[in-house]
Parts: structure tokens; C-alpha cells; sequence
């Protein structure tokens, strides 16, 4: 985990999110109680649990990016899940302990890739003697037979021969693999040797396949069908999921695990590395990494919380996406332990970052129990004319930054002026102003429909250089500037 200091972390979110600052600060805090946490020894380190945060404010404000980002600078298992996803316990859908699974399955793909790359300059190695022994095969040897597949080990007799009934004697086979004898010696032996011709011949090939000239040359190969029995859950999974995992299971026990394949080198070289890289990981090391990861700096962003916020005029019957999953969500959040097919993982120390808009419901609406596992609460601003213009220009990849070189693909060149661009930010705190306020994602509809003829014309017009000034802007977008109905434009 990376030791950002809360100030550090505030500039690396600042390079994606603009504005938003006691969003920042508040996750900038949390995030580094838990490097605090780790530094700490005896009981009190046990005591100490995250303090989680429910985020308030409406759609496109980036509360959601916050949380992502945030999970990607400190190098933590993130996952961002949805609240009106689950049911209740017991009724057809997902149950919330599979937020756990899910966040269990990203940090073992985290974990995986990283010692992949860790591995990658001694699979390459492993690779290229595997290529030459494809294109150089050795001359196979000849093994003389020296073990029977059956010898007699003993007799035995079922009954004795004092007692009632015939005796029956036989006796007793040993049945294994015939053992052949490996170092016997004679011509068989002396061909197996490589020649100072087949060196030569060897090191040709190497110098040939490390200059890419045998890239098209057809190989056969024996390709591996290892197959993983996947983890049944029984909770949460149709009776067609079930089958699936059934029928999985039952063709890798019946069939072959070898297959020969003839393919080109270049492909060869890929299914031999990926052989070689799964040879050289150790999957019970990975497993007790990634467990580790996730109990102590796993993330897990829960959405739309607010929409499974109960009311004070409750209808009749059981409300099992509502309050059920709200009861559900509580022992999770408090502190349980949860089965996986890797490990079972405790999220008594998993940060839980929970949002919502709260338009129609108050965050006092959430179950008591529930309110008091988010003691940190952040209302994120809404977005004006300024934030528009910054998020346009200042983040890494702005989105005209985006524009740009998407088009540059095409060899079409856009270059937007500041007039432009002002322009932009006024039209989406407009729209926003007389529709639905949906934040910053206001933008990308405008984007859209004004390089949406660029866009769709640009393989045929290039190579060109196209200047977006403002009055290309009211050009494109002129319906749209002079008709108050804006919702006829703009969805």
C-alpha cells in the first residue's frame, strides 16, 4: 500500500476531479488511518476500524471517481457496486455478501498480474528453449522394458481348510505402470546426444527466432487444458448457473487434459508463455496475498445507497430490496466474515465509502444501525459555469484532451480555442439549469452532438486541421442555443 500523505493524496485526486474538497479531504483522511493503523502493534490495532463515509450530492458531481481514484493511488482492491442490485436473504437475486466475493476476486487479479510481471524475463527464458524444441525436436530415445506391468505378490486362501465349505486359494496380483530402464546404454543412448552439428544448427535457429524470421513457420504443439473446479455458491445463483458449474465439472474429469494443435510460432509463443508464466506463480502465495490485501485496504464504493433508503409511509408486505438489504448491508459493514471460493475474508477493517443523490429521501431514512456505520458524512457541491470550464481544460485526460486524440487516430486534427470552450461550460450549466441536473455528465451530451458530424465524416476528410472556435460551437449547436425546449436537443 502506497504511503500517500493526506496532502499527496488531495493532488493526485486534484489531477482528476475538480473541485469537491471536503470530499477529498475527508477519503485523504481515512485512507491514511489506515497506513497509521498498519504501523501499530498489540490489541489496540484490532480495535481500530475504518471510519466509513457516506458521500451526499447529486448525480455527475464525482462522487463515484473520487472513490475509484482514490482506490487506484493507494494500490487497494476496489470494487464500486450498486445498492438496488441485492435482495434480501432467501428471495431470487444477489445477496450482499457477494460484494465481498466480488472485492476477493479483484484483489486475487491484482495480486496475479503483479507477479506475472515479476516473472516475465524467466518465462521468456523458459519460452524460447520451449520454441527451439518445437522447431529442433530431440531425437527420441528408444527405453527397454525392464518391469512387468503385473507381478504375483502372495497367495491367499478365503477359507480355511477346517472349516464348513470348499477352500478357495489364489493369488495376489500387484497391477502398475511399466518401469523402463533409463540408463541402459547402446546405440539408443548415443543418438540422444546432441552432435557439435546440432549445436551449430540450434544456435541458428535462436539467432533466426530472436530476429523474428520464423514467425510464420507452423509448429505443432501440445496444448494444456488445465481446468479450475469453480466455487458452487448456492446463495444467489439460478438452478442454470449450477448446471453450468455441474456440467464444468464433469467434462474436465472425463476428458483429456493434452491437446495437439498446429499453429505459427508468433501464436505458439503466446499459449507457451502464458504456460510458462502459470507454471512459475504460486496460486497459494497469491491467494494469501490477495486476502491479505483486501482485509486491510479494500475498498468497496456502494451506490445509489439512497435508493434503498425506507420512507416514513411504508407499504404493506416484506420490502426485500429496501430494508431487507439495508439488514443485510449492517452485519457486512459492522464486521462478519464471509466465504469465498479463495479464502474466507473478515471485513472488519474493509473501507466502505457509501453514496447516494438523497433527492427524494434523507440520509436519516437509512436504518439507525446502518446511519451509525457511516459516521463520516461529505455533501459534494453541484456543478457551475467555472467547474465546467475546468473540468474541460484542467484534469490529465479532460475531455477535450479525449476528443482530440480519438480524432488524431483518423489523422484529424481538433484544436479547441478558449472561446470555445467557454462557450461549452455556459451551454451545460445552462442545460443543466432548465433540465435535470445531471452534473458533469452534461458535457459529454454536448461533446457529442457538437463533433458528431466531425466524428462520423473524419475518415473521409483526413488529413486535415479543424479549428473549434465559438462560433463553430453556435453553428453546430444552433438549434440548440435559439429553441428554449432544450430537452428536444439534448436528452
Amino acid at each position: 500500500m502506497k504511503e500517500l500523505t493526506p496532502r499527496e493524496i488531495v493532488a493526485e485526486l486534484d489531477k482528476y476531479i475538480v473541485g469537491q474538497k471536503k470530499a477529498k479531504r475527508a477519503v485523504a483522511v481515512a485512507l491514511r488511518n489506515r497506513t497509521r493503523r498498519l504501523k501499530l502493534e498489540g490489541s489496540i490495532k484490532a480495535d481500530i476500524t475504518p471510519k466509513n463515509i457516506l458521500m451526499i450530492g447529486p448525480t455527475g458531481v464525482g462522487k463515484t471517481e473520487i472513490a475509484r481514484r482514490l482506490a487506484i493511488s493507494a494500490g487497494s482492491p476496489f470494487i464500486k457496486v450498486e445498492a438496488t442490485k441485492y435482495t434480501e436473504v432467501g428471495y431470487v437475486g444477489r445477496d450482499v455478501e457477494s460484494m465481498i466475493r466480488d472485492l476477493m476476486a479483484a484483489g486475487v487479479a491484482m495480486v496475479k498480474q503483479e507477479m506475472q510481471e515479476s516473472v516475465v524475463r524467466e518465462a521468456e527464458k523458459n519460452t524460447e528453449e520451449v520454441l527451439l524444441d518445437l522447431l529442433f525436436p530431440k531425437k527420441k530415445r528408444k527405453e527397454r522394458q525392464v518391469g512387468p506391468m503385473m507381478r504375483p505378490v502372495g497367495a491367499f486362501s478365503l477359507n480355511p481348510e477346517e472349516g464348513p465349505g470348499p477352500s478357495i486359494v489364489g493369488t495376489a496380483i500387484q497391477v502398475g505402470i511399466p518401469v523402463f530402464d533409463k540408463k541402459s546404454k547402446g546405440k539408443s543412448e548415443e543418438s540422444q546426444q546432441e552432435t557439435p552439428e546440432d549445436i551449430v544448427a540450434k544456435e541458428r535457429l535462436r539467432e533466426m527466432l530472436r530476429a523474428g524470421k520464423l514467425e510464420d513457420k507452423m509448429v505443432e504443439i501440445s496444448m494444456s487444458q488445465n481446468f479450475q473446479f469453480p466455487g458452487i455458491e448456492m446463495m444467489g445463483n439460478s438452478f442454470e448457473d449450477l448446471e453450468s458449474n455441474l456440467s464444468g465439472i464433469f467434462n474436465a474429469a472425463f476428458s483429456g487434459n493434452q491437446k495437439r494443435k498446429r499453429v505459427t510460432i508468433a501464436r505458439a509463443r503466446e499459449i507457451v508463455m502464458a504456460e510458462e508464466i502459470d507454471k512459475l506463480i504460486d496460486y497459494e502465495k497469491v491467494n494469501d496475498e490477495a486476502k491479505q490485501r483486501v482485509e486491510q485496504t479494500g475498498i468497496v464504493f456502494i451506490d445509489e445507497i439512497d435508493k434503498i433508503a425506507t420512507k416514513g409511509e411504508r407499504g404493506g408486505g416484506p420490502d426485500v430490496s429496501r430494508e431487507g438489504v439495508q439488514r443485510d448491508i449492517l452485519p457486512i459493514v459492522e464486521g462478519a466474515t464471509v466465504n469465498t471460493k479463495w479464502r474466507q475474508i473478515n471485513t472488519d477493517h474493509i473501507l466502505f465509502i457509501a453514496a447516494g443523490a438523497f433527492n427524494v429521501s434523507k440520509p436519516s431514512d437509512l436504518i439507525p444501525e446502518l446511519q451509525g456505520r457511516f459516521p463520516l458524512r461529505v455533501e459534494l457541491d453541484s456543478l457551475g459555469k467555472d467547474d465546467f470550464l475546468r473540468i474541460l481544460t484542467e484534469p490529465k485526460n479532460a475531455l477535450t484532451k479525449q476528443y482530440t486524440e480519438l480524432l488524431k487516430t483518423e489523422n484529424v486534427e481538433i484544436e479547441f480555442t478558449n472561446d470555445a470552450i467557454e462557450r461549452l461550460a455556459n451551454l451545460a450549466a445552462e442545460v443543466n439549469s432548465k433540465l435535470e441536473n445531471i452534473g458533469a455528465r452534461r458535457l459529454h451530451t454536448i461533446m457529442e452532438t457538437l463533433l458528431d458530424e466531425l466524428s462520423f465524416d473524419a475518415p473521409d476528410i483526413a488529413p486535415t486541421k479543424v479549428v473549434i472556435t465559438e462560433q463553430y460551437v453556435n453553428e453546430k449547436l444552433i438549434d440548440l442555443v435559439k429553441d428554449q425546449d432544450l430537452g428536444k436537443y439534448i436528452l
